[in-house]
């Protein structure tokens, strides 16, 4: 199951820069986490996470294998891009492919680095790639709603559905604002989400900041957040300079370098759970001798879903899931004591998997 978050800004705000620690991290990860592969424009990246290792301890588990996120560099883009402007047609079609959007902005003053459009003014930045966004989704769904109306109007159901989805996402462009923010029931959200709008993927804002201001932020970030938290978006204050620096160092090194800085972990730490948690992800484990290993579903996954993620036939074949939470595998010192204090529950097919839990799968083969 992979999950990619694309990596966008406008140019000079230090994406590239970000995108180089990512990959970097990455391969400094390849040494001690298997099926960690890099492609010159995208970074498979391990997400972070001390209970996996609490977890392999307990177990006496031989390899730790975490869960993973993608990221995507995409190719910058600038005003007049929904037309083709620039890279404007590649850029589209690539934020397409991903999940999710980490939006860099500039939040740092720099009179040797210019900025595209000569002022450092993060929301703006914000606004001028949002609405990019919401014109190409305009013009995308503007032409592809006429067939569907004249279907919808013979009483054709699926038809039908589809245009009420698609008059809730042309009012909220038509108003300036993107696709994500249209009220929907559960049912709604998935064939809203194949209407492959790009505003309709969540955002997540990086601040990129400078280097003193890494710890805290600056009034830059600050305004970011306020426009994060008016939008129900994300938001994480990262220094990409620092990060770079950061992932070029022996690990010993790296914790008396943050500390000095005031930093209690890499940003990208930060920035990668954020994308995470963007994504709407959840983590279980299985741990055992031979490895302890972190898996992601998403929010809501039954307990056959979490089995299929492992493999197929445990998912066509499920029987029961053999669950500990995670605060009881530690405080009671593993699966044994979990299982002679009753904390080890039998949960069906109906049952939500929770955040941490460590699990066994029964099945038939």
């Amino acid at each position: 199951m992979g999950f990619r978050c694309g990596i966008v800004g406008l140019p000079n705000v230090g994406k590239s820069t970000l995108f180089n620690a990512l990959t970097q991290t990455a391969a400094a990860q390849a040494a001690n986490y298997p099926f960690c592969t890099i492609e010159p424009n995208v970074g498979d990246v391990a997400v972070p996470d001390a209970r996996l290792d609490r977890l392999a301890a307990i177990a006496h588990s031989a390899q730790i294998i975490p869960t993973r996120i993608t990221f995507v560099d995409i190719a910058g883009l600038v005003r007049g891009a929904s037309k083709g402007e620039g890279l404007g047609n590649q850029f589209l079609a690539n934020i397409r492919e991903v999940d999710a959007i980490a939006h860099v902005l500039r939040c740092f003053e720099d009179g040797d680095v210019t900025h595209v459009e000569n002022r450092i003014d993060p929301v703006a930045d914000a606004e001028t790639v949002e609405t990019e966004l919401m014109l190409a989704d305009l013009e995308s769904l503007e032409k592809r709603v006429v067939p569907i109306e004249k279907k919808a109007k013979t009483g054709e159901k699926d038809a039908k559905e589809q245009y009420a989805l698609m008059m809730k996402a042309l009012a909220l462009l038509r108003d300036g604002r993107p696709a994500r923010l249209a009220q929907l029931t559960p049912e709604e959200r998935e064939p809203y989400r194949q209407l492959n709008l790009l505003t309709e993927k969540p955002v997540l804002y990086v601040c990129n900041v400078d280097e003193a201001s890494a710890a805290s932020g600056n009034r830059y970030s600050k305004a970011v957040e306020e426009m994060a938290k008016r939008q129900g978006a994300g938001s994480v204050v990262i220094s990409a300079r620092i990060e770079e620096e950061v992932a070029q160092l022996p690990s010993g090194e790296r914790d008396e370098f943050l500390a000095s800085l005031g930093l209690k972990e890499p940003g990208l730490n930060r920035l990668i759970r954020a994308g995470y948690a963007l994504l709407g992800l959840i983590t279980f484990f299985t741990a055992g001798p031979k490895e302890a290993r972190a898996w992601t579903v998403t929010k809501g996954a039954t307990a056959p879903r979490a089995a299929g993620v492992i493999h197929t036939d445990f998912e066509k074949g499920f029987i029961r899931a053999e669950t500990i939470a995670y605060d009881d595998y530690v405080s009671l010192d593993g699966e044994a004591g979990a299982r002679d204090a009753g904390k080890m529950r039998l949960e069906g097919k109906d049952y939500v998997v929770q955040d941490g839990d460590v699990m066994h799968f029964r099945f038939n083969a």
